[in-house]
Formats: C-alpha cells, sequence, structure tokens
C-alpha cells in the first residue's frame, strides 16, 4: 500500500487520497469499525458499475487481507434471535465479485460497443483489472470450501467471473462442484443466477438444479417488459388508487 500514489489515482468522487488510512481500518479489532471502513473505502471506489484508477489497488488490497484473522469475524445482526455474525471476509469478496462482474468479457463487450473515441475505448483501469483476475482468484480460491456459508458463497460468485480470465478457464470443472453445492445449500436469489448463469454457459445441463423460484425467475427475465403488467397489479386502470384520489 505504500508503493502506491494514491493521491493521483481517480475515484468516482475525486482522488484516493483518504483511502489508505481507510483501508487499514478494515483490520481494526472492533467489528463496528471495520463495517464502517468497509463501506466508506469500497463505497469510495465503486459507482455505475465502473472501474475507477483507485479501484485496482484497492481490490489488491482487499485480496491480501481475506486470510487475515480480523476479516474472520463480523458485526452482530441484531434483527435475527440468535444474533448471527456476518464475517467482514464475505462482505470483501462480495465487493471482489461484484467488481469483477464490472470487468468480465461481457462488461467489456458493452464498453467497446459504446465508445465513439480513443480516450474513452482505452479505459485502462478496466484494462488493469483483468490483467489482475489470476492474483485475485488465488486469494479467493482457498474460501471455497470454507465452513462458513456467506464466506464460501460469496468466494464462487467472485471467482466465476474471474474464471474467464484464459489462464483460468482449466478451474471451471472446480468450480461447477462448487456451484452445485451452492444450488442445494442456498436460496440467495442472487448467488443462485450467478451459479446457474455460469453452469450453462460452460455447458451444464441445469435443469435438474434449478427449483420452483429458479424457474419462475428465469421465465420471468425472458419475458419481453410490459408497462401494462406494471398497471395491472398495482393499481386500476392505470392509477394506483381507486378515484378520488
Amino acid at each position: 500500500m505504500e508503493g502506491t500514489d494514491w493521491a493521483s489515482l481517480t475515484t468516482p468522487y475525486g482522488t484516493g487520497a483518504s483511502l489508505p488510512e481507510t483501508l487499514t481500518r478494515l483490520l481494526d479489532l472492533d467489528p463496528a469499525v471495520r463495517a464502517t471502513a468497509a463501506k466508506d473505502a469500497l463505497d469510495e471506489v465503486s459507482h455505475q458499475n465502473t472501474i475507477y484508477e483507485a479501484t485496482v489497488p484497492v481490490a489488491l488490497y482487499v485480496s491480501a487481507i481475506l486470510n487475515h484473522s480480523s476479516t474472520a469475524a463480523g458485526e452482530l445482526d441484531h434483527h435475527s434471535d440468535p444474533p448471527p455474525r456476518h464475517p467482514t471476509r464475505a462482505r470483501l469478496l462480495d465487493w471482489l465479485g461484484a467488481t469483477a462482474y464490472d470487468a468480465d468479457d461481457e462488461a467489456v463487450a458493452t464498453h467497446e460497443r459504446s465508445c465513439n473515441d480513443r480516450f474513452r475505448c482505452e479505459y485502462w483501469p478496466m484494462r488493469a483489472f483483468r490483467d489482475l483476475r489470476p492474483a485475485i482468484f488465488s486469494a479467493v480460491q482457498p474460501f471455497l470450501g470454507h465452513a462458513h456459508e456467506e464466506v464460501r458463497d460469496a468466494a464462487l460468485v467472485a471467482a466465476i467471473p474471474l474464471a474467464e480470465h484464459p489462464v483460468l478457464t482449466t478451474r471451471r470443472a472446480e468450480l461447477a462442484d462448487h456451484a452445485r453445492r451452492l444450488l442445494a445449500t442456498s436460496n440467495d436469489r442472487y448467488k443462485r443466477d450467478r451459479a446457474l448463469e455460469a453452469l450453462t454457459a460452460w455447458g451444464h445441463d441445469t435443469s435438474a438444479l434449478e427449483n420452483a423460484n429458479d424457474i419462475a425467475a428465469r421465465e420471468l427475465q425472458a419475458r419481453p417488459a410490459d408497462p401494462d403488467d406494471w398497471w395491472a397489479s398495482n393499481g386500476i386502470d392505470g392509477f394506483s388508487e381507486e378515484p378520488p384520489f
């Protein structure tokens, strides 16, 4: 972290000058401090599915601390009884996964279709992040079999887009096994969708792995958007309340 000129790196809100201090707090012994640091640091480099200059060293730092003992603990969820702990590690893996999807092959194709000048087409932060995918995968991979469900599922969702890198395609068989395990144990809609999409893209038959909710979600996604559907389910004759208003 000391070798990075953070003040010279762009973020959605300015420069990354304040990031070193914030990133250091990700290892604080106080879970509340870690939770605040995670929000402050990761939100600072995440905006509208864009990879910024400061995103790249933040991803490297986050990858490097995944195995730190402080990230194994988490903040209590006081809305549950008994209150579970959500590991900081899972939060960091979630961010790595979301960022990896923002730089996946589909994101690159979308960017290339939309760019209309050389400056926009160069977009070096995305290229830099994509070049780091093998290193990030190496940090994520040990958590695919983690005992904590949140951690191992977050690791899988992060590993899937990282495995698009040419040197990682041989890891897809391993990831497919983990995807099947996730589908057998998790009800998380986002994570199930990512696992099913990956298996389908890799040529696996997922029909026996889908549940009723998966099928309904897939059919809904495939259906053309119809604005009348919203009014039909949320209002009367195009209004959300019966007149008079």
